[in-house]
């Protein structure tokens, strides 16, 4: 198994896809303990089926380039979600259910009634779980994603104590002159950015797990909000390999692959973090 590994680590298109799952879930880990330590973890599944009825809508319109349209609508999504969700008629997690179900079920009507395509419930799938496109990455894909990726990486380094005082007390920090809604929206857009790049790796569905599992894996073994963050990406990045490498040699999905090997991830640490405690 380990001579065939080899033998496919020759073709680009599979060290492609491991340069790709590797940003992927660093990044997702980055921000994930974020989004967990505030309550707002189903961002990522409310913002990636907006991401999904924006796909709809370029793939009905003939646009080439899913990404110019699908980024500016999330982006703007993940906004209007940050806005709606500080409302105090409509709280963050009603606001997400009502986007997030209401870009979904309009993503799969257009694609019903527009959609040219003879195979609609497989293109459907394999948006919503993930789908073999992570292993024909061209290299100009590859190069975009590594570019954002490592924008997002800067962004979480340089305004990592701003972020860190947003996290656990805004009264504190907008008391010490952080602007917490500035830094908010900072991390709304981003999280927005992350889901997009993740949408080929593991479907729209699967994306809050890169969010949400290594956080809490994290959590059940350490509790310092560095440990945490350092660990999650760690784990993140180890579950992306492993799930992309069984994907290759076994030929399973690359999406539930990936979550899978997070689960199992989580469910090691919850066992070791019970016997640590």
């Amino acid at each position: 198994m380990l001579d065939k590994l080899i033998m496919y680590l020759e073709y680009p298109f599979v060290r492609y896809a491991l340069i790709v799952g590797v940003l992927i879930a660093l990044c997702s880990s980055l921000l994930g303990v974020t989004l967990v330590l505030k309550r707002f973890s189903f961002i990522g599944d409310g913002l990636s089926h907006v991401a999904f009825g924006a796909m709809a809508i370029a793939t009905v319109t003939g646009i080439s380039n899913n990404m110019l349209l699908v980024m500016p609508v999330t982006v703007v999504s993940a906004v209007l979600l940050l806005r709606t969700g500080q409302n105090t008629k409509i709280k963050g997690d009603a606001a997400i259910a009502m986007i997030s179900v209401s870009a979904l079920a309009f993503g799969y009507l257009i694609m019903n009634i527009f959609s040219k395509s003879a195979n609609l419930s497989g293109d459907v799938c394999s948006t919503l779980f993930g789908s073999t496109s992570i292993l024909t990455l061209t290299s100009r894909e590859v190069l975009l994603c590594t570019v954002l990726s490592l924008a997002v990486v800067a962004v979480f380094v340089l305004f990592y104590n701003k972020i860190f005082a947003v996290t656990f007390d805004e009264s504190f920090a907008n008391a010490t002159g952080i602007k917490a809604e500035r830094y908010n929206l900072l991390i709304a857009i981003v999280i927005a950015v992350i889901i997009v790049l993740a949408m080929n790796l593991v479907g729209s569905l699967l994306i809050s797990a890169l969010v949400i599992f290594p956080a809490l894996s994290a959590m059940r073994i350490f509790k310092s909000f560095k440990s945490v963050t350092l660990f999650s990406a760690a784990l993140s990045v180890a579950c992306a390999v492993l799930g992309i490498v069984i994907s290759i040699l076994m030929g399973t999905p690359v999406g539930s692959t990936i979550v899978a090997a997070d689960t199992l991830g989580f469910i090691i640490c919850y066992i070791i973090g019970g016997i640590v405690k």
